[in-house]
């Protein structure tokens, strides 16, 4: 179940703009998730807007991140699970104008620290940001770590 808006007044903004964090689906703003991780992305930009809807619509939470004067979402995180002790975090990502200023540590901590999954495994696939993963208890995998990649390779 969604725990609702989480105000971040008072937390600094590059523009000087106060944001909230919301966990309920019906706010988000797939147009701006989808310019993201069309254009941005380094990881999905091979995925189509179905795609994306399908992904987004089956992920077991996610988290997105708003401006509190205009609402626009600026930040975004989602997972997938079991719902019972294993998670997948995937999406992750802070628009260019709103970084530098801990909005991306806030996204992962209402996702992983604040959530339902907070006692869960948690895994990710990614090559950048390792510092900020880090925080959250994200290591490299042990001997006992198994991969198998896709059938075919995502262009990107």
């Amino acid at each position: 179940m969604p725990a609702g808006p989480r105000d971040l007044a008072g937390f600094p903004q590059n523009d000087g703009m106060d944001c909230e964090l919301d966990d309920a689906p019906a706010r988000l703003q797939r147009d701006v998730i989808w310019g993201w991780l069309s254009t941005d992305a380094y990881w999905g930009r091979w995925r189509s807007r179905a795609d994306i809807d399908a992904q987004i619509d089956s992920s077991w939470r996610i988290v997105g991140a708003y401006r509190s004067d205009t609402g626009e979402q600026v930040g975004f995180a989602r997972a997938t699970s079991d719902g019972v002790g294993f998670a997948y975090l995937a999406d992750v990502f802070v628009l260019d104008a709103h970084r530098g200023h801990s909005l991306g540590k806030r996204l992962m901590s209402l996702m992983i620290d604040d959530g339902p999954g907070r006692d869960f495994r948690w895994v990710l696939f990614t090559a950048d940001a390792h510092g900020l993963y880090e925080q959250f208890g994200f290591a490299a995998p042990d001997h006992t770590a198994m991969v198998r990649p896709p059938a075919k390779p995502a262009i990107g």
